[in-house]
């Protein structure tokens, strides 16, 4: 049997200092927004929807842009990290289900998380962690980690 694999695109939101996760009652891990990108839609763009979607937040993505414009070929933003995530692994070792994962980071100018979609998450499920408690944390996949604590020090 082969492997599934889907695209996905996350958002590593920080605001003073902090960022935004919260524990993924299915996958039973602290993860950012994020979700499956839609076909019509870019990466980057499918990153700033299921952010908004998902705590209400409407943040402005910082990521950069290669140098191509040529009417025909364009950059996109660059995500902070591309990532292959085991999602289903059965007995013996078989990944069944893989996420590839757009990985960005955005700055937002509030903390106030009123989700605005259709996602069984609510506003208590959420919290905003610094670097400090990031690394103290120590259910946090170690990629969760990494990446939030490189989000808030790039964007504070």
């Amino acid at each position: 049997m082969e492997t599934t694999r889907h695209f996905v695109a996350t958002m590593y939101v920080v605001n003073d200092g902090a960022t935004l996760l919260h524990e993924h009652e299915k996958l039973g891990m602290w993860l950012p927004p994020g979700g499956h990108i839609d076909r019509d839609e870019q990466p980057h763009e499918a990153a700033l929807r299921e952010t908004y979607e998902e705590t209400g937040l409407d943040p402005e993505l910082v990521a950069e842009r290669g140098p191509y414009d040529t009417g025909q070929a364009e950059s996109m933003p660059r995500p902070a990290a591309f990532l292959l995530e085991d999602i289903d692994v059965h007995e013996g070792g078989r990944v069944a289900h893989q996420h590839m994962d757009f990985v960005y980071f955005g700055r937002v100018e509030s903390r106030a998380v009123e989700p605005a979609g259709h996602d069984e998450t609510g506003a208590d499920a959420w919290e905003w962690f610094t670097a400090e408690e990031l690394d103290a944390h120590d259910e946090l996949a170690t990629d969760v980690r990494d990446l939030g604590m490189r989000a808030i020090e790039s964007l504070s």
